[in-house]
């Protein structure tokens, strides 16, 4: 077990010719391999450099790379402009779709007993650590696992095994984590490394995934003071250590903590990553441990037009909506299709405020009806730009007209709480 490059500090950023250079030091360091398979994740994390780390793999490998196959998860598949945009030149040719329902194997499978004692006694099914054919059966000498390290609502921190086992993963093994994650509390998870989801995909990969030669490429991005994006760490290895250690460079950089809560917030969604509810609730999951009780969420989403990414959870979302917990909880066991779709149980518990704060979404392609239709209030986009304009505001407190605002410009690459709630 090996750590080849570690480096990163809440100060530094590393330009792409360092990132390549020492991407480059770490492939070295593994020896000769003859046939690669990359997994890094989709376009809902463009910002996580993946795309340029697996260009500089491609390029590195040439012809022994032989397959790259984007942790979707649940999400819908790239478009061929998607992947150009966040790889590339590397050749369309190359990539493979991860079909979730259908792709995969169980490798082994958690025991029951160990859910119910991470979950306190909530949940007793066995859980299955399923992953992609690709992964499990391409026969590589080397999967190379390319993400980022961020707070996460359903892991916790992102990335490590979760790219292997969720993110590449089947639709049993999503569900379950998703549903132990939210039950469990996802306040209580949020920013920590260690907690009962994690613990399940570390059994899992201590014994499921041995015999898989992989090696994971970490990065760490945070927000620099002058407005652009900043790579401030890369960490490669092939266990839990570059894990922990860009998860604790993660918590200097992505998380802020704040001296009171937020009476308003305004998050805007990148119309080029945010497509649907499912990855916009970022905006909810990410600020709900900094918003005051009453307060008043605002999602500007121009790019928003559905509710789910996959069919069958988009009508799931249309028909029980974000009731809060309790309410879910009832309609999986009342409700013989949500309980067999529980990463979207996990999802409407998720979003949810659980009535203790407003949340109000401005779509560009979704109507009044529909987005009341599922428990949240529905603001005019154009109405609400022209208030709130994302170019003219900065991350952080604004005062307009008098109002006190708490901007962010995207969701995904922070966690904010205040000191209250957090614990």
């Amino acid at each position: 077990m090996s750590l080849y490059i570690a480096k990163g500090g809440p100060d530094l950023e590393l330009s792409a010719a360092e990132l390549k250079s020492l991407l480059f030091e770490g492939l070295g360091k593994l020896g000769e391999r003859c046939r690669v398979l990359v997994v890094p994740p989709d376009q809902t994390r463009f910002h996580s450099r993946a795309g340029d780390l697996t260009q500089y793999a491609w390029e590195y490998y040439g012809i022994r790379l032989h397959s790259v196959l984007p942790a979707l998860g649940t999400h819908a598949p790239m478009s061929a402009e998607q992947l150009t945009r966040m790889f590339g030149p590397v050749p369309h040719s190359l990539f493979r779709v991860h079909k979730w329902r259908t792709d995969v194997e169980a490798l082994g499978e958690v025991p029951s007993e160990f859910i119910e004692k991470v979950s306190e006694g909530k949940l007793h099914y066995p859980w299955p650590a399923q992953t992609n054919r690709l992964i499990s059966r391409g026969n590589h000498d080397l999967v190379l696992s390319i993400g980022q390290v961020v707070p996460h609502e359903v892991i916790g921190m992102a990335n490590y095994t979760k790219n292997i086992l969720v993110g590449a993963g089947g639709a049993e093994g999503i569900n379950r984590s998703h549903y132990l994650g939210a039950v469990y509390g996802m306040e209580r998870i949020m920013g920590r490394a260690e907690n009962p989801v994690r613990a399940v995909l570390n059994y899992a990969s201590d014994y499921f995934l041995g015999n898989i030669p992989i090696v994971y490429v970490l990065t760490v991005v945070g927000l620099a003071p002058e407005g652009h994006l900043a790579v401030r760490g890369l960490y490669i290895g092939d266990d839990a250590e570059c894990f922990h250690l860009a998860s604790d460079l993660s918590l200097k950089v992505n998380f802020e903590m704040l001296d009171a809560p937020i009476h308003k917030a305004v998050v805007y969604l990148d119309p080029q990553e945010f497509h649907s509810t499912w990855l916009g609730n970022k905006a909810v999951y990410r600020t709900r441990m900094a918003l005051a009780d009453g307060a008043e969420l605002i999602v500007l989403a121009p790019g928003v037009k559905e509710f789910g990414e996959d069919p069958t959870i988009d009508r799931l979302i249309r028909k029980y909506g974000y009731r809060g917990t309790p309410a879910t909880l009832a309609a999986v066991e009342n409700n013989a299709d949500l309980a067999a779709d529980l990463s979207a149980a996990a999802h409407l518990i998720h979003a949810s405020s659980e009535g203790r704060f407003n949340i109000t979404w401005c779509p560009g392609h979704l109507t009044h009806e529909e987005v009341e239709g599922v428990g949240f209030s529905y603001g005019d986009l154009a109405t609400m730009m022209a208030r709130y304009n994302p170019e003219k505001l900065q991350n952080g407190y604004n005062m307009i007209d008098g109002e006190e605002v708490f901007f962010i410009a995207n969701p995904g690459l922070g966690l904010w709480a205040y000191r209250g709630r957090f614990q």
